[in-house]
């Protein structure tokens, strides 16, 4: 069993209970600009993607020129439940615990550097991550540069660390990385039965569960 003493962890649907809404801003996006709108599910797998993969995904019929429309519009509907959005119940406490075994916490989010700074600051999170990485300043997901550059920095080896995430993207980049990665099914963006087929050390239901798991597992 490894010993992990830096966990990673992504941001959406893993941290923060915001699958609804991305999906609920995808959609609304499509339908002020009159595009076929995408089911819940498709809007929902596309969550942690960088920008152009997700879109060419969940919105086929979006030309590059009504991009910045849609990015408008997609903000719009977004920030308007930005107030609304919380951290699971029980991940504050995860993390405070974690943070003082002295296990190093980052994160690596298919967010902008923009939008996560806001949510650091509206979580009170700063100082709780020793570093981060965002699809704007790298490689997206399922690329391990992320992973891969969070590891340059904080001078760790692949088998000390751990990707905590909610997508296959997340345990796709994992791999691809050289690094273990965990799925939480609670984020609601991939189901349970697609993170069990991608690699993992694991797949967690709740986050009592996942707290369990990784403290049996710190250095």
């Amino acid at each position: 069993m490894n010993k992990y003493s830096v966990i990673v962890f992504d941001w959406d649907g893993t941290l923060m209970d915001s699958t609804h809404s991305i999906v609920q801003a995808i959609q609304g996006a499509c339908r002020d600009l009159e595009l076929k709108v995408p089911t819940a599910a498709q809007a929902a797998w596309v969550i942690g993607l960088s920008l152009e993969p997700a879109l060419r995904r969940a919105v086929p019929d979006l030309t590059k020129s009504m991009e910045p429309l849609f990015l408008e519009r997609y903000r719009h509907h977004y920030l308007g439940k930005d107030k609304e959005l919380k951290l699971f119940d029980g991940i504050p406490a995860l993390l405070s615990d974690l943070k003082a075994t002295g296990t190093t916490l980052a994160v690596a989010t298919g967010k902008s550097r923009v939008g996560l700074n806001r949510a650091l600051t509206a979580t009170s999170l700063h100082s709780t991550f020793q570093a981060s990485r965002t699809a704007d300043e790298t490689f997206g997901k399922p690329h391990p540069g992320m992973l891969l550059e969070l590891m340059d920095e904080l001078m760790v080896e692949p088998e000390q660390v751990v990707m905590i995430g909610d997508t296959s993207h997340d345990l796709q980049m994992a791999a691809n990385a050289g690094v273990h990665g965990v799925g939480v099914a609670y984020g609601g963006a991939h189901p349970a039965d697609e993170l069990r087929v991608c690699p993992n050390q694991g797949v967690v239901e709740h986050v009592d569960e996942l707290r369990r798991w990784l403290f049996e597992r710190l250095a």
